[in-house]
This record gives structure tokens, C-alpha cells and sequence, in this order.
């Protein structure tokens, strides 16, 4: 599958199978998000892989979309590393680069996943229940699993009206 071909038909998969993902899956995943470009390459990403069934559910009622939380086989945390940054707008503009490589390698490997933003709010009890101090902060975590659900498609705004100013 080409590359622009794998950007178009990922979509954000909310239902998944009961089914395992292994950890070698796992790693291609963060080795896909720790090869994204951050400025000066600070590479200021850290991660967490959450399996155990009883922390996944613990995590579910710190969101929104618990439904979600408890129904993905791993959920991955993505944190800032606070005493790494040189520029927080960059850095989390790397950050979004690397939950984006994420999400195409879980796509491209056939697996299914929604990124979550709305649980940054949860920042401290995640970390409490991770275990993780105060110099992470929280930037996302994307649930995954094998999916249980076709996607609809979706339509984008015409690249016409995307481009703001164009040198011909």
C-alpha cells in the first residue's frame, strides 16, 4: 500500500474484537511513533503500554469514552517529557507527528485505533495510576485493537479551499 493510499483509508476504529495483540506488534507501533521528527530532535515523546484488563478499566472511568477505553486490548499513553522541552508548540507539534506515524503503522499492520484527546484532563490520575511522576504530562493515549467495525467513509474539504496562498 503506498503511503498516501494508507492516509486516506485510515479511519478511527471505537469497536474491537476480543482478540491479543502481541508485543512485537506493540513495538512497531512506538518504533513507528519514536522515528517521527521533533525539533532540534529532542524527541520528546514517552510511552506507556497498558494491557492488564483491570487498569485498562480503571483508566475507562477517567474519560468520556469509556466504552471505547474498555474495549481496546492495549491502550498507549503518550506523554511530554517536561524536563526535555526547548519549545512546548514544537514539541507537541512532534508529539502530534508521532501519534500520527502511530496510527498509521497500526492501520498499516491491520489493527484498529482512535486517538483520545478529550482524556488530557485525566493527566494526574494517569500518572498516579501508572506509577509516573510529575515530569510527564499527558498528550493523548490511543486505543487499539483489532477492529470490530467498518468505518464510514469520510468526505474532506476540496484542496481548493484548503490553500490559502499559492505563487504561480
Amino acid at each position: 500500500m503506498d503511503i498516501i493510499e494508507t492516509i486516506r483509508s485510515r479511519r478511527s476504529i471505537r469497536k474491537f474484537i476480543d482478540k491479543p495483540i502481541s508485543d512485537e506488534v506493540i513495538d512497531r507501533i512506538l518504533e513507528a511513533g519514536r522515528w517521527a521528527p521533533s525539533g532540534l530532535n529532542n524527541q520528546p515523546w514517552r510511552f506507556a503500554v497498558v494491557k492488564e484488563r483491570g487498569l485498562i478499566s480503571e483508566i475507562s472511568k477517567l474519560t468520556h469514552y469509556d466504552k471505547v477505553v474498555r474495549g481496546a486490548q492495549v491502550l498507549l499513553p503518550v506523554f511530554i517529557a517536561t524536563t526535555n522541552i526547548y519549545h512546548r508548540e514544537k514539541d507537541i507539534q512532534g508529539i502530534g507527528a508521532c501519534l500520527q506515524n502511530m496510527l498509521l503503522e497500526i492501520h498499516s499492520l491491520g489493527l484498529g485505533a482512535v486517538w483520545l484527546g478529550e482524556i488530557i484532563k485525566s493527566d494526574l490520575p494517569i500518572r498516579q495510576l501508572l506509577g509516573l511522576g510529575s515530569d510527564l504530562e499527558l498528550m493523548a493515549v490511543i486505543a487499539v485493537g483489532w477492529p470490530d467495525e467498518i468505518p464510514r467513509p469520510t468526505k474532506r474539504k476540496a484542496l481548493k479551499d484548503l490553500i490559502v496562498y499559492r505563487d504561480f
